[in-house]
């Protein structure tokens, strides 16, 4: 009987020691997955400056400006961004500041202050242009459904946020990114659609 009853206490003890098999390295990483998974649910939670009103955001360049004063140099930085809704409406700004997150806004703030409608035909343009703005010249030609987006950066950004689907691009003459959109934002404001 005593052997039975031993026998019977000997499982139970098995069972705590297999539930308690974490070693404190083990169970410091499960604290610290469950606390990531918390910051991430707050994260996805708030919204950046500017998603919240239907516009995309897409910077075109980032570069680092002085100007000369008597006492030195004084570095800035230099934001290019470019605005859409995929629907018709873009526009460009650029915005100078201390940091990325300051010029940033003023680039933005700028861009939708200063949107254009383009003339869309379906998924794409109603006409081939070429047009020229300064030194940068740029070819634009509709093409068919199922093409994609057949361009360079600068150019991409401004033609996916104004939300063409399917064409073909060139770029003529110069390799400025900043010029280059502007052209192809000028070159599309040009456009007229003929249907009746």
């Amino acid at each position: 009987m005593a052997q039975q009853e031993q026998n019977q206490v000997q499982p139970e003890s098995k069972v705590i020691k297999e539930s308690n098999t974490d070693t404190p390295k083990q169970a410091l990483a499960k604290v610290k997955v469950r606390q990531r998974k918390a910051i991430d649910k707050k994260k996805k939670g708030r919204s950046r400056k500017g998603r919240d009103d239907g516009f995309d955001i897409r910077l075109i360049s980032i570069r680092r400006v002085t100007r000369v004063h008597k006492g030195g140099k004084r570095m800035r930085l230099s934001v290019v961004a470019v605005v859409g809704d995929r629907k018709g409406k873009v526009g460009i700004g650029i915005g100078k500041g201390s940091d990325v997150k300051t010029a940033e806004d003023k680039a933005v703030s700028y861009a939708k202050k200063h949107l254009v409608y383009i003339d869309k035909k379906g998924d794409t343009i109603p006409h081939e242009i070429q047009y020229k703005s300064g030194a940068a010249k740029v070819f634009l030609k509709p093409a068919a459904p199922g093409t994609g987006i057949i361009a360079g950066a600068s150019v991409r950004a401004i033609v996916e946020l104004a939300g063409i689907k399917d064409i073909l691009t060139k770029i003529i003459g110069s390799k400025n990114s900043i010029n280059n959109a502007y052209a192809t934002l000028e070159a599309l404001t040009t456009l007229r659609n003929t249907r009746l």
